[in-house]
């Protein structure tokens, strides 16, 4: 879309300049450009309504993007040890609105500064800057879910819509990351993985685990 953009103002570019004055034509540029990066911004910050799975248990995507990581790590702040993580990756074209992968009581909202690396990289899941979420859960026992939310090279600045004591639906929106990002999911060592590396996913959803 966007190349194709700058293929007409190249085109229409040389083609008044054989007619207007360039100072015109400067002006015309100037002005279109602007449109097209206003359109940009309108469709980036786009907010569809998801439809919501219903099943009890089930966990939902926190954001759009490709999911390219699924492992286990250390995660002492909100699971308390080693747990599940689905990591996804959110390209300046994906939706940026995160969702609440399940519902129930925030916990923790908490702000950790750090770099701004690419988020294509999945080192930046340790390096950059984040918010990191956690979820208590009462659909399958009392069970811990988070969520980290990582700004990326473009990405600086994360907007939470939550506070610790508050409770959330499944689905319900959390956040805002601005431009390309990446979300981690952390679940139970029990949750029961869904989804497969390299498969797209939509914030509040796709079901990517079902809790035990």
């Amino acid at each position: 879309m966007l190349a194709k953009a700058v293929l007409l103002v190249i085109f229409l570019t040389a083609f008044f300049s054989l007619f207007w004055p360039k100072s015109f034509l400067l002006a015309a540029l100037v002005a279109f450009l602007g449109f097209v990066f206003a359109l940009f911004t309108l469709w980036f910050f786009r907010d569809p309504n998801p439809q919501v799975p219903t099943q009890p248990g089930v966990v939902v995507a926190p954001g759009h993007g490709k999911l390219d990581v699924i492992d286990e790590l250390e995660e002492l702040t909100v699971m308390g040890g080693r747990c599940r993580r689905l990591s996804i990756f959110l390209s300046v074209f994906d939706v940026h609105v995160q969702q609440a992968p399940v519902a129930g009581t925030v916990t923790l909202v908490k702000h950790n500064p750090g770099q701004f690396l690419n988020a294509l990289k999945t080192e930046s899941a340790t390096h950059n800057e984040n918010v990191l979420i956690g979820l208590r859960t009462t659909e399958a026992g009392t069970q811990m879910v988070g969520v980290r939310l990582l700004a990326g090279l473009i990405a600086r600045r994360i907007l939470p819509w939550l506070a610790p004591g508050e409770t959330v639906a499944r689905g319900e929106r959390i956040s805002l990351i601005q431009f390309g990002s990446r979300v981690d999911l952390y679940l139970p060592l029990t949750a029961e993985i869904t989804v497969q590396v390299g498969q797209r996913v939509r914030g509040g959803e796709t079901v990517v685990a079902r809790l035990k």
